[in-house]
């Protein structure tokens, strides 16, 4: 078992550099999908991570597969679409997210088109789905450097965005840094889903993000407990997904957020407050 376990590790530098990349991305995005989950924006992450395909395909046409022009790329669109969704429910009758919508259906149908145009179909569903397999050190600094920004920032701006998330307008009456800190919540989450794109690709970076906050909703109330747990569901499944991908041959990126949605699973009925839990009568005593 032990040798099962390590030896891949060991023996071969590509799954080294899988396994640093998705542990860091893994410390680094989970906490982020924590708030997402909390503001009740788990889907803007989804529609978020298909906005920054088009960037990546503008740089993927002018520069082929170079990990800092795709990243560039990517990280503009993915901003100018996150306030461009939010400009047009502020001024129209439009909510944000209907506006969300229209803005990453037209941003995946520009990215898929660009690719195609100048690419093969091997080099689309390498934009689509990644290959953290194929991480080299670029992308690792790149992604390092991403987890350095989110954890400063964090770090820093932890009241307020816990504040922001949990009661904005609470936040709103007694302090000016609402609206600066929602902005810095939208370029963390566009500045991790660039980091994740380029391990799993533009359809599946938000699975690393989201599926373990929500299902570390299933194991606490606590803001700081739900991002400890879910930093150690992804990195279960992180190391899970490499190994699975490895003795099965599968794809590493799938395997890893399909072992992110077995944890999912087995939390939905056995964790603390999922199904069988619920269904059990409470030992608590109401009191008048």
């Amino acid at each position: 078992m032990f040798e099962w376990l390590v030896s891949p590790f060991l023996e071969y530098g590509f799954m080294q550099r899988a396994l640093l990349g998705s542990l860091v991305l893994s410390v680094s995005c989970a906490p982020v999908g924590v708030f997402l989950m909390l503001r009740r924006m788990s889907l803007t992450g989804d529609a978020m991570s298909h906005a920054i395909l088009p960037g990546a395909a503008i740089g993927f046409v002018l520069f082929g597969l170079e990990i800092m022009p795709m990243t560039v790329g990517g990280l503009v669109v993915g901003l100018l679409v996150a306030l461009g969704s939010g400009f047009v429910s502020r001024f129209t009758v439009q909510k944000e997210d209907a506006s969300m919508a229209a803005f990453y259906l037209i941003s995946l149908a520009v990215g898929v088109l660009l690719v195609s145009w100048r690419g093969s179909s091997v080099d689309l569903m390498h934009v689509l789905f990644g290959s953290v397999l194929a991480l080299n050190d670029e992308a690792l600094v790149l992604i390092l450097g991403i987890a350095v920004v989110t954890f400063l920032a964090l770090g820093i701006f932890w009241r307020a965005l816990v504040a922001e998330c949990l009661d904005p307008l609470f936040l709103r009456s007694v302090s000016r840094i609402g609206g600066p800190t929602h902005l810095l919540f939208l370029v963390l989450v566009v500045l991790n889903l660039v980091g994740g794109f380029q391990a799993l690709g533009t359809l599946l970076s938000v699975g690393l993000m989201m599926l373990p906050a929500v299902t570390s909703r299933f194991w606490s109330n606590d803001v700081r407990a739900l991002c400890g747990i879910a930093i150690a569901i992804a990195v279960v499944s992180s190391l899970g997904g490499l190994l699975l991908s490895y003795h099965a041959s599968m794809p590493s990126g799938p395997a890893i957020i399909m072992v992110a949605g077995v944890a999912y699973l087995f939390s939905a009925l056995f964790g603390r407050r999922g199904v069988l839990a619920s269904a059990l009568p409470s030992r608590r005593h109401t009191s008048a």
